[in-house]
């Protein structure tokens, strides 16, 4: 079983990352969580310890380009077969290291994939 995993997720409501969380279960998308706290959404655990994830398809990004610098090998350890640089994300340095790699990036909000069946 492939997964997406929602990197910099959050378990504050009002963030974008808790709200992908939400949509992609409703739209029954296997879905694994990392961010800074763990906690539980939408019944998903989100891990603040990246050797506990695998089997990644998809990455969707919620971290500032800044932030994701620290992430960059251990993204690319997980070989998911693409990434989604959600809105502000947008890192054209990440970008470049991962097609390099031979994986797929997109420039897209997974909510708006998820909303018109892109996904």
């Amino acid at each position: 079983m492939l997964y997406t995993l929602v990197f910099g997720a959050s378990l504050n409501p009002g963030r974008y990352s808790n709200l992908a969380i939400h949509r992609l279960v409703e739209n029954q998308k296997e879905t694994v969580a990392f961010g800074v706290r763990e906690g539980t959404v939408s019944g998903i655990q989100i891990t603040n310890n990246l050797a506990d994830i695998q089997n990644i398809h998809t990455i969707t990004l919620y971290l500032n380009p800044q932030r994701q610098k620290e992430y960059y090998d251990k993204i690319l350890e997980l070989k998911p077969e693409r990434v989604i640089f959600n809105p502000g994300t947008e890192n054209p340095e990440f970008a470049e290291i991962l097609s390099n790699a031979g994986i797929k990036v997109e420039n897209a909000c997974t909510l708006v994939l998820l909303a018109t069946g892109q996904y």
